[in-house]
């Protein structure tokens, strides 16, 4: 616990760093990247006739446990007599010592950092050796966009990708001890698609769309017949609340792409699979005493799974609830560690926060706790004025995203509090809030 302790504090000395060093199109692992930032970069990329037409698919093997601690103490900018000890400590296994001779601490909190150091250079690799200003580079349409360990370079053409990409990737990774996995680096046509992150990304007739993967869908529904075959005595509603949160953190996941169809076909096979439950659950009655005991009607939907658990009844959650919408993409040159970018994150969160149900909650407070007025101009906060998320002591600085210190102010009183550096005070909660 004393080790993971000090990891974490020298993460955070260690991360406003590789925020500043890192790749511009790197969103693993990082502070206010996501998956969704990475799959609309894939969106930008290869939307457009003229986009790359072909795709390298590129998986690192065992990135984690093979990266060469020599590179690492050589080129990360943190004490080198307490990183080698990191590194060096091994683990220990079925009460066995195992020594570690490369890769990162297993499980520690500093590991992805190291990782995503260790990978940053590639695209401004990928960028000097292929700049479109330049002969050689004009015309290649080489980019590339990594998660983590995984990642995609487009190229114009196949050839191109595996004779003059893919060795420069491999000499990349080979001065940091790493290798492609040949099992899951492929090159391929967007015309056939390829799945990265979850998604399937592929054209139709020129058409980009992007929509859920069949390997994602077919994990979530063997996720869900597990539980059903495992709980097969459990009351209905203790049922529904092991499956809601699955579903619906797999729904929200993928709500930014082409969706719809796929929710309401999870839906449907969500809908048989609980059916069979209930069928298996009382052998001897009739489908019709089944579907008063446990299904009901809620607006065009018809037979809802329903169930009783802990004195309230459970509702089944079905995908399609969750509404299809746009990610906003981060900036790629977006640091949250730089007083510069601090206003620029607020009007995120404020977005964010509209489409949460835990943001609404927190808005409503906050407006409640102010009576409704902007604490610069003391005019009120409306629907039409709208409103952004100010935090009191920036988050850049160190300050805490919590509601003790956020206050909505109107958008121009919040520019106008980072232009001239004016300090907002907390107001004095309303009475009753």
């Amino acid at each position: 616990m004393h080790d993971r302790a000090m990891q974490a504090l020298y993460k955070l000395a260690l991360e406003p760093v590789a925020e500043t060093t890192a790749d511009p199109h790197s969103y693993g692992f990082r502070r206010e990247r996501s998956p969704a930032d990475a799959i609309e970069q894939c969106f930008k990329t290869l939307v457009w006739q003229r986009s790359a037409t072909w795709v390298l698919e590129g998986d690192i093997r065992a990135c984690f446990d093979e990266i060469s601690h020599d590179w690492l103490l050589a080129n990360i900018p943190l004490e080198t007599g307490i990183l080698r000890k990191w590194l060096k400590a091994g683990y220990v296994e079925k009460e066995v010592f195992h020594p570690t001779e490369e890769g990162t601490p297993q499980g520690g909190v500093i590991s992805p950092v190291l990782a995503n150091m260790a990978l940053d250079g590639l695209e401004k690799l990928l960028k000097t050796r292929f700049n479109r200003r330049t002969k050689r580079g004009k015309g290649t349409k080489v980019n590339g966009i990594r998660f983590a360990d995984d990642f995609i370079i487009t190229g114009s053409s196949p050839e191109l990708l595996e004779r003059e990409v893919k060795p420069l990737v491999v000499e990349f990774l080979r001065e940091r001890g790493l290798t492609l996995s040949d099992e899951k680096t492929h090159i391929t046509s967007i015309e056939d698609g390829f799945d990265f992150l979850g998604q399937n990304v592929r054209k139709y007739q020129g058409k980009l769309l992007i929509k859920p993967s069949k390997k994602s869908v077919q994990r979530l529904l063997t996720q869900i017949r597990t539980i059903l075959k495992t709980q097969k005595t459990v009351p209905a509603g203790v049922l529904i609340a092991q499956l809601n949160p699955i579903i619906q953190g797999w729904a929200h996941y993928h709500q930014h792409e082409v969706s719809k169809q796929v929710f309401a076909q999870v839906d449907s096979a969500i809908f048989e699979a609980v059916w069979r439950w209930a069928k298996r659950r009382h052998p001897h009655k009739s489908q019709h005493w089944i579907r008063h005991k446990y299904f009901k009607t809620v607006g065009t939907r018809h037979w809802v799974f329903f169930g009783d658990h802990n004195g309230k009844e459970w509702r089944l959650f079905y995908a399609s609830r969750v509404p299809i919408k746009r990610h906003i993409q981060i900036k790629a040159e977006a640091n949250p560690y730089d007083p510069a970018w601090e206003f620029y994150f607020e009007e995120r969160l404020s977005r964010h926060m509209e489409y949460a149900l835990h943001g609404a909650r927190q808005l409503n407070y906050l407006w409640r706790e102010q009576n409704g007025v902007c604490p610069v101009c003391q005019q009120k906060l409306t629907d039409d004025t709208r409103w952004h998320n100010h935090h009191i002591v920036w988050r850049s600085r160190g300050g805490p995203d919590t509601v003790d210190n956020r206050v909505l102010l109107h958008p121009n009183c919040h520019r106008q509090v980072h232009s001239q550096h004016l300090f907002v005070e907390k107001p004095r909660p309303s009475p009753g809030v």
